[in-house]
């Protein structure tokens, strides 16, 4: 760490920790620092060199990294997990994961054992190798017995004792833990090499003198929790490098004539990558911020990061060794070294089985979403800020005096294919002001933040309610209008929508235009004041109930293909427009709508002429975030629905096929639950975030299909009942989830389509 970067936490001391520029202040000096005392031609070779190890430790100790853990105020988790995230990619075994378990287990210990050796370790005397014996979540880790202030047994699997001065035994014992100096009599070390360079060990004790620190047995598995992150931080570090490595190779590297990063494959690969590494990033991080900011969840949070970054990790290292080819398998090559890293991180401690464990008793021990303890639902609640929270706390007022148990009732006595769709209860949420609720407010909306609009849009999801009649009007249209409308257009248009009086459907898609809009072929031709219009639509839904349509025409067949659109507001009273409704998968009805000679008049054009492009593309992260909300809310109920029903079954509760599955899917539900949340920050921050809203919507889009099937293989023939069978599990909801998953992974855009644009434009990978 450079000079400035330790004037920066100077500074901050006293703070809840790290602003976000402090920490990629510290980012970049724990790699400048570590690229030039541990370059990556010399990791190898220096990797199993003690005296090399050693001095870099003295030398980080003057960086005062060997005091992470210390005080929170000098730095939390986050800081922590981000100087193993560099370590991990530089390939550099700095002990600190011993270092790390120390701080936090003997910072508040008087003893003079404890003082004694925490000065030595922050100035880099000592170097202290963790012992986590009945800790450790390995069934093989072994344990050590504590009689008379001395210590027999064998530990299994101790990291960095080659130079260790000290160690750091955990025991089940009432002292907590013991310190153990290297060269006391009973002490003894043997290497055990596998995958993991430097190789683990087993440390053997024969009546060693300990000295006993009383930390009780809580704080123990927080500390023990922790280590497992930071290995986890530590093998993302290791698998982003390589993932880097292969994202230049696949860049220059050419077969049969061409840049293999130019082909899907290749490129879908690297896609894929990307939104594991993002996803285990994202959750690490938050189970580090909830730590740091004393929420009670932190372990349910860490149990999720560790879940799926096990897994998610282990892939990535996999398809960076296929994208690099032979080239990667070379051990001279960088690329060997990460592997090893990431499989010898994730598997450590119990691995992700034993996170899918731990997840999994939160989960079958929460509540359902209609009562009780908040905190103990199948997902903790997340922290979006005291204006969400009181902006929550309206809304839930607002639904129980207009939204009862008694009009819930009669709307779910509806058939299916009618429900979502209620202009009367649009017009009551316009009389109250609850339509608009992220417009600016000098477009007559309430200005909330996108936390806020997320909030809404969450507890109106988790109600029930019909708010699909006013859906496109306010989320598509209304935001176009803003930017593009004239101010006639605004002064007709808004005041409509905001009273929820104008209903919309989306005009987009054609036979030869899905995901490839620009392909689009339906025509307008300017006659005088108005424009006429022929072609086809389909797959529009709200088309058969809608007053109007947000319609994409081509205004100039022979410009470039993305320019000559424009995009009108086409009455569907209209003369000339046939609409055909049918029966889609998911149960509700998408139609196909015919324009032959329909005049529009020009005052109905949204945007200049042949800027439709720019209109509809102008409000899409926007869109993109809510819809992505609307997604998420519906995912988190229907993992709610699911896990109630399996809570109120024992055999199903104790399966622990059942139990996995549940622990695995609820990872998954907090990875989606942080694509959303970075989403929402980026259009806050009012950055576009195009590639970013992509990985969302792929993860999401394809989570509920995968939480549709698990629903089937959990739930047995049963699951396979619709809500109109007597006695169907789950009010016979989740076929219909699984069925509605495939226009997630299709509407907007494919997953595939998705993946080409985080390749294209995150990675930059060659079209």
């Amino acid at each position: 760490m450079n000079t400035n970067a330790i004037a920066s936490r100077e500074v901050i001391a006293g703070q809840a920790g790290l602003s976000d520029a402090d920490r990629q202040l510290l980012r970049d000096s724990v790699r400048e620092f570590l690229a030039s005392r541990w370059p990556a031609d010399k990791a190898v070779e220096r990797a199993s060199n003690v005296p090399a190890i050693t001095t870099l430790w003295g030398e980080m100790a003057t960086q005062s990294l060997t005091a992470l853990g210390t005080d929170p105020h000098e730095g939390g988790l986050r800081e922590i997990f981000l100087v193993f995230e560099e370590l991990g990619r530089a390939s550099c075994p700095a002990p600190m994961l011993g270092a790390v378990c120390a701080n936090l287990a003997l910072a508040r210990d008087s003893s003079d054992a404890a003082k004694s050796l925490l000065a030595d370790l922050h100035a880099g005397r000592a170097i202290v190798a963790a012992a986590f014996g009945a800790f450790d979540g390995d069934h093989s880790a072994g344990r050590a017995e504590q009689k008379g202030g001395a210590l027999t047994g064998n530990i299994a699997f101790v990291e960095g004792s080659a130079g260790a001065t000290h160690f750091l035994v955990f025991t089940n014992a009432p002292a907590g833990v013991c310190i153990v100096v290297r060269g006391a009599s009973g002490v003894s070390l043997t290497d055990t090499p596998g995958l993991a360079v430097p190789a683990l060990s087993t440390l053997s004790l024969v009546n060693a003198p300990a000295a006993n620190v009383a930390v009780d047995k809580t704080t123990l598995q927080g500390v023990a929790l922790i280590a497992r992150l930071a290995c986890a931080a530590r093998a993302l570090g290791a698998a982003q490098r390589a993932f880097e490595l292969a994202v230049e190779h696949a860049k220059v590297r050419k077969q049969f004539g061409q840049l293999i990063g130019s082909f899907q494959a290749i490129q879908h690969k690297l896609a894929n990558s990307l939104v594991n590494l993002e996803g285990s990033r994202l959750t690490l991080e938050q189970a580090a911020a909830a730590y740091d900011g004393g929420m009670a969840d932190w372990r349910v949070f860490g149990a999720s990061a560790l879940a799926f970054a096990g897994p998610a990790l282990r892939e990535v290292a996999v398809q960076n060794q296929r994208a690099l080819g032979a080239i990667g398998y070379a051990e001279e090559h960088e690329a060997p070294r990460h592997f090893r890293r990431v499989h010898a991180d994730v598997s450590r401690f119990g691995g992700s089985l034993r996170a899918r464990a731990e997840r999994a008793d939160h989960v079958l021990r929460s509540l359902g979403p209609e009562g009780g303890d908040a905190n103990m639902r199948a997902l903790p609640p997340l922290d979006m800020g005291q204006a969400a929270k009181a902006f929550r706390a309206e809304i839930r007022d607002w639904l129980a005096k207009n939204w009862d148990e008694v009009k819930r009732a009669a709307y779910r006595a509806k058939p299916f294919k009618d429900r979502g769709w209620d202009l009367e209860f649009s017009k009551l949420m316009g009389r109250d002001g609850w339509i608009g609720v992220g417009w600016p407010k000098e477009f007559g909306g309430q200005g909330r933040s996108p936390s806020e609009h997320i909030a809404f849009i969450t507890e109106m999801a988790n109600a029930g309610t019909p708010v699909n009649a006013h859906n496109v009007a306010e989320n598509i249209v209304a935001p176009a209008l803003f930017k593009y409308g004239t101010k006639e257009q605004q002064a007709e248009w808004l005041p409509k929508i905001l009273r929820g009086e104008v209903t919309f459907g989306l005009g987009y898609s054609e036979p030869e235009a899905g995901s490839d809009l620009a392909s689009l072929r339906t025509r307008a031709v300017r006659d005088g004041e108005h424009w006429v219009i022929n072609g086809q639509k389909l797959w529009s839904t709200g088309a058969d109930k809608a007053e109007y349509m947000w319609l994409a025409v081509r205004t100039d067949p022979a410009a470039k293909k993305h320019a000559g659109i424009s995009v009108f507001m086409v009455n569907l009273r209209s003369p000339g427009i046939t609409i055909r409704p049918s029966m889609a998968m998911y149960g509700k009805t998408f139609s196909a709508h015919f324009y032959d000679d329909v005049r529009v008049p020009d005052r109905n054009r949204v945007g200049a002429a042949n800027d439709g492009w720019n209109v509809i593309t102008g409000a899409l992260a926007s869109e993109r975030v809510m819809i992505g909300a609307s997604l998420m809310a519906l995912l988190e109920k229907v993992f709610q629905h699911l896990v109630d029903h399996v809570r109120g079954q024992e055999v199903l509760r104790s399966d622990p096929v059942v139990r996995d599955r549940l622990g695995g899917l609820a990872a998954e539900l907090e990875v989606a639950r942080q694509f959303q949340l970075r989403n929402s920050r980026l259009v806050e921050e009012g950055r576009t975030g195009l590639y970013e809203a992509a990985m969302g919507k792929v993860f999401s889009g394809e989570l509920q299909e995968r939480i549709g099937q698990a629903a089937l293989d959990i739930l047995g023939s049963g699951g396979l009942l619709s809500e109109d069978a007597p006695g169907a599990p789950v009010a016979g909801e989740m076929e219909q989830v699984l069925r509605h998953s495939i226009m997630g992974m299709v509407g907007g855009g494919t997953s595939e389509i998705q993946r080409n644009i985080i390749a294209l434009r995150g990675l930059e990978l060659p079209r």
